[in-house]
């Protein structure tokens, strides 16, 4: 064992500490993966980045950095924060420990930034790439130019706009987004940083006749030009302007100011940077999603690699995610615009007429030349094209055949639809959808289905080549999610369609296209493969967060068990309780009715349930301070508000606000949060499904009891539910159990663990509903590993709790 406490960023580790870190060296050394519940206080950020510095620094383990993967933004902060602790604590004659956050292309690029250069966050990656391209071709072999020469035209151009500005009547004040200016001195700013081009994009003159001129990125043509001859986009890291081993974490504001006052790309910086650190921030994205790491991280995906998966227990869902697929109604049509396109000038040529607006064999040649490159054939070709089309009306025969059936009338009523879905089989029967069962009675081969992702990448590299533009085409996407859709079996994945709520004016007044969004969705139910397959790529790691239990069922769901049992890679689990002072804190599992649709009613209804329930609410909310009231969804979190607040206004002993939180924009949420945080105690109302019950600091006095209102299982009658239960009965023998009563058990201790943060908080826990109280059939007690801590309680002894607790605190003030 090394001596790890050098890299340890405090004075004294907890004991938890010290037992995480080394079973954790330990277990990544055998090639193994420790799997951490850690209640907060336990440190598992500290214990996560020890460990994993400790592997990388040692010169006999294979690690050569730590991967650190999280959902939740502010735990991405903490991470930066314990970093940067650890640099700052480390041996005077040590090196820091270099780190990166990743983030998108689009918050790093200056033009995005500061909306500048016709880029905006809708077209920053298809512009990219068209800019990217063009200065390749320009400075590549066979080019004009040089890169040199590209960037040293920028900085003229922006020269000749100061000079130009000097002589005219406005000399002095630069204009233009993300503009500064000194005399007329226009130049783009971003990050705090002046960059030595101007704020519209240059262009570059190919010397043909008028209009020749393409526009490029000039920050590319510097990285490009700071490439030695023999490295390339994928070993670029002599192309960074400063040397990241000496700069500690490059934080994204970091990264981008010190590339853009060099004048050299900052994602391109990035992607050049991201093997030479030592600690890589990021999120699940960067290990899980096919796109993202085929394009930008796959290099990191391997057994030299340390991987920290924070707040684990969203591990499945959010993978379940990345790894299902699907395609709008939109992007099929517009496939089958592109599918016409290239066929259009072939079908012209045959018959002898010409294409508009040029020769008519110039755009055949091009397809003809592109096609002998590969196996499609123009015959390919269109048969793909009338695949997509009679798709297209098929998904349309549905989506009206299920409004006729569900909502009469609905073309004189759009604006009452709502989302819906459309299962293509029995979700509770696996079998062949019905989609596929069309498209073999209308005569579509299986080669139509295995095909369309070959046909889909021709139509991209044709379109390209005539548009000279490189752009993000819909036929590739189409062409993955048909080839995919066919070769995925029918237990593991549901296919169905999905009607989002929008809006379009543009569509006719009787369509349903007008209200909804239609996609073709193709769900992965059960990612413990894909999760289990990523994480065997990486040499080892650790898996940690506050709400894991029952750690059983996660290491089956995340397919560690597998990576025990097939290829004897260890796993340990390890759990640390709540070690702050039990004095400081009442924690209770009230006994009321199930909080279940069957018991509690519909929300304009009276019942003697939602009557048991306010009055205990209403009892938790007199408490001095800031009270968080966790709801299974948004509308009854409305109608806990509401009833909540009335029960209030009947008492004249407490006068406190009542904020509900709705399912809004983030800037919304953030206001409200601020606005609960700010002055005397309010009750603060929200769904469990939303995100102020989780990766929220409530830290100090800003929450003195958090209490949720039965066991937040999600919507069972939806056919996404049904099948993935179905899929969990026959991967693990009990789907209700491992798909819907383990993950809302996790949302409830997410959002009753809001109150105790450190040894100084002072707060109230609790349950309400009588599956966390008592041993039954649906019991969830078993599930709380604190078990013993929650008193179960009746209704009348809640309130005799609550008193005890009010003195106690105000004793002790």
């Amino acid at each position: 064992m090394t001596n790890w406490r050098t890299v340890f960023g405090h004075d004294e580790p907890y004991a938890e500490q010290v037992d995480g870190i080394e079973t954790a060296i330990e277990t990544a050394r055998d090639g193994g993966y420790t799997v951490i519940e850690g209640a907060c206080g336990t440190g598992k950020t500290m214990i996560a980045l020890t460990a994993g510095i400790d592997l990388v620094r040692d010169p006999d383990s294979r690690y050569e950095r730590v991967l650190v993967l999280t959902s939740v933004k502010q735990q991405l902060r903490q991470f930066e924060t314990d970093l940067e602790t650890i640099n700052a604590n480390l041996p005077a004659d040590w090196n820091p420990v270099s780190g990166l956050t990743l983030v998108g292309k689009a918050d790093v690029c200056p033009y995005n930034r500061e909306g500048a250069g016709g880029i905006t966050d809708e077209t920053v990656y298809d512009r990219c790439e068209t800019l990217r391209e063009r200065t390749r071709e320009l400075t590549g072999e066979g080019g004009s130019t040089t890169a040199g020469a590209l960037t040293a035209t920028a900085r003229s151009q922006q020269i000749g706009l100061a000079d130009s500005a000097n002589a005219g009547p406005q000399s002095g004040s630069g204009s233009g987004p993300g503009s500064t200016g000194t005399r007329g001195a226009r130049y783009l700013e971003t990050a705090g940083e002046p960059t030595p081009y101007p704020p519209e994009m240059p262009e570059y003159s190919t010397g043909g006749p008028a209009g020749s001129e393409v526009e490029y990125c000039p920050f590319y043509a510097q990285f490009l030009e700071d490439l030695p001859e023999e490295s390339s986009d994928s070993d670029a890291s002599e192309a960074v302007p400063f040397d990241v081993t000496e700069t500690g974490l490059l934080t994204p504001t970091d990264l981008i100011a010190q590339s853009v006052r060099h004048g050299t790309c900052p994602h391109s910086v990035m992607g050049a940077v991201l093997g030479h650190v030592e600690v890589v921030i990021g999120n699940y994205y960067h290990a899980f999603d096919p796109t993202t790491t085929a394009a930008f991280t796959g290099a990191l995906l391997d057994e030299s690699t340390f991987v920290v998966c924070d707040e684990a227990h969203m591990l499945e869902p959010r993978v379940r995610d990345l790894v299902s697929d699907g395609v709008s109604d939109t992007t099929l049509r517009d496939a089958e615009t592109e599918l016409s396109r290239v066929l259009q000038p072939v079908k012209f040529d045959r018959e002898g007429r010409q294409t508009q607006g040029g020769s008519k064999t110039a755009d055949a040649d091009l397809v003809r030349a592109e096609l002998n490159d590969t196996d499609v054939s123009v015959e390919e070709l269109e048969r793909t094209l009338e695949f997509v089309q009679d798709l297209r009306g098929e998904l349309d025969r549905r989506v009206r055949a299920h409004l006729e059936r569900t909502n009469r009338g609905w073309q004189s009523n759009l604006t009452d639809l709502e989302d819906d879905e459309i299962p293509l089989r029995d979700p509770t029967e696996p079998a062949e959808d019905e989609l596929s069962e069309w498209a073999s009675e209308a005569g579509y081969s299986d080669a139509i289905w295995v095909r369309a992702q070959t046909v889909g990448a021709v139509v991209e590299r044709i379109l390209n080549e005539a548009e000279d533009e490189e752009k993000t085409r819909a036929m590739p996407t189409v062409g993955r999610l048909l080839g995919e859709w066919y070769r995925q079996n029918h237990t593991a994945y549901f296919r169905e369609i999905e009607l989002e709520r929008t809006w379009d004016e543009m569509e006719p007044a009787d369509s349903w296209r007008r209200a909804y969004t239609a996609r073709l969705a193709l769900h992965n139910c059960v990612p413990s493969d894909a999760i289990g397959s990523q994480l065997g790529s990486f040499g080892g790691g650790i898996l940690m967060s506050a709400t894991l239990e029952p750690m059983a069922a996660f290491t089956e769901v995340t397919g560690l068990d597998y990576l025990a049992r097939e290829e004897g890679r260890p796993v340990v689990e390890r759990q640390y309780g709540l070690h702050f002072p039990e004095k400081n804190r009442e924690s209770f599992a009230v006994s009321l009715p199930k909080f279940t649709y069957d018991n509690r009613g519909r929300t304009d209804e009276e019942t003697p349930t939602r009557t048991a329930y306010v009055d205990a609410l209403a009892k938790v909310a007199r408490l001095p301070g800031n009270v968080l009231v966790g709801m299974p969804s948004y509308g009854e979190a409305e109608w806990a508000a509401a009833a909540i607040e009335e029960r209030l206004e009947q008492r004249h002993d407490v006068d406190k606000p009542v904020l509900l939180d709705a399912s809004s924009s983030d800037d919304a949420t953030e206001s409200l949060k601020d606005e609960f945080f700010a002055g005397d105690g309010k009750v603060l109302v929200t769904s469990l499904r939303g995100t102020l019950t989780e990766g929220v600091d409530y830290s100090g006095d800003r929450l003195t009891a958090a209490v949720i209102c039965g066991v937040p299982i999600v919507n069972t009658s939806s056919p996404r539910t049904k099948a993935v239960r179905r899929a969990y009965d026959d991967t693990f023998g009990d789907g209700f159990t491992y798909a819907l009563t383990v993950p809302a058990v996790r949302k409830a201790r997410q959002a009753i663990g809001r109150v105790i943060r450190s040894p100084e908080d002072v707060g109230v826990r609790i349950f309400l509903d009588e599956r966390y109280a008592r041993d039954s059939w649906d019991s969830v007690r078993h599930f709380l590993p604190d078990e013993a801590e929650f008193q179960p309680v009746s209704p009348d002894m809640l309130e005799f709790g609550l008193e005890r607790f009010r003195t106690r605190i105000e004793a002790k003030e």
